[in-house]
């Protein structure tokens, strides 16, 4: 394939002369090309919703969220996995970034791993794929064969597939169920899809994750009831969180916070319904982890 079709790849003609800009002229024209990334994305919500859906199907019948991709795009899909823990709490099997070279290639490049079509299905037999994972490949480019190798595997293992990429008619998409394509045009920098692409990816990541796992409730309104109070500053979030919910003081949401083993939700339902952490629990149970349910 001639990548030189590519949306990606082409020369923005709003920067043809970037080399001779000033410092104030080159950030202007990037926030500019930025502001594109947004209603890039707005037509393609109903198919994000989609991969939504499936995620969040995935999760409530014990099932794993896989990022699959090469350079940037894996790397952002690491990044969002790595997110998921301390933000709702997830076990670090429950969402997982796989890039092509392993983890030494989130800070160096490793030389012909992105077009290792076999790779990508390796990596992903290697933990145990199942059919009730759901696999998303991430490329730009749309075409890097990591990705169609490991979307391939899963599709042949009976998992779901999702493909996400910054180009139109993408060869991954030919090999995914749901397909993501987000046209954000030539990069500032032709391209390096770091840029505009990468940005895209992001939020659209940042989408998947965070509304599945608002459908499988992990969140209370808006507020991060699953969050993992690992430092200062989480515990005193977990702290006002308890207080936000309940309406109780600080202190009293601090001690049934140490009480609930800090479990925000333990405390959160135990204030609620006046209870010990033994039936708290149960009570989140019986509402599936929601605590909208368990505290009424």
């Amino acid at each position: 394939m001639d990548i030189k079709k590519l949306s990606t790849e082409g020369r923005n003609p709003e920067t043809t002369d970037l080399d001779e800009m000033s410092p104030l002229e080159i950030v202007s024209v990037m926030n500019q090309e930025d502001e594109k990334v947004p209603a890039a994305i707005k037509p393609e919500l109903p198919k994000i919703a989609q991969a939504v859906e499936k995620i969040s199907a995935s999760f409530k019948q014990g099932g794993r969220l896989f990022y699959v991709g090469a350079g940037t795009s894996g790397r952002l899909g690491v990044l969002d996995a790595a997110e998921c823990v301390p933000t709702f709490g997830t076990d670090p099997d429950m969402v997982q970034g796989l890039i092509a070279g392993g983890s030494k290639a989130m800070t160096l490049a490793v030389e012909g791993a992105e077009d290792d079509v076999e790779l990508g299905g390796q990596d992903l037999k290697a933990r145990k794929l199942s059919d009730k994972d759901v696999v998303v490949g991430i490329a730009a480019s749309g075409r890097t064969p990591y990705v169609v190798g490991a979307l391939d595997y899963a599709k042949e293992i009976g998992a779901d597939t999702i493909a996400l990429s910054c180009n139109q008619n993408a060869v991954i998409s030919q090999h995914a169920d749901t397909k993501i394509e987000v046209v954000v045009g030539p990069e500032v920098l032709s391209g390096s899809t770091r840029l505009k692409s990468g940005t895209a990816q992001k939020m659209v990541l940042n989408m998947l994750s965070t509304a599945a796992m608002v459908r499988v409730g992990k969140t209370y309104g808006n507020l991060m009831v699953d969050v993992k109070p690992t430092n200062k500053k989480l515990v005193q979030r977990s702290i006002n969180i308890i207080v936000e919910v309940t309406g109780v003081s600080a202190d009293i949401a601090e001690t049934t916070l140490q009480e609930a083993d800090f479990s925000v939700k333990d405390a959160i339902v135990m204030i609620s319904n006046k209870m010990d952490q033994a039936t708290a629990k149960q009570k989140l149970v019986e509402s599936g982890g929601f605590v909208r349910q368990a505290i009424k």
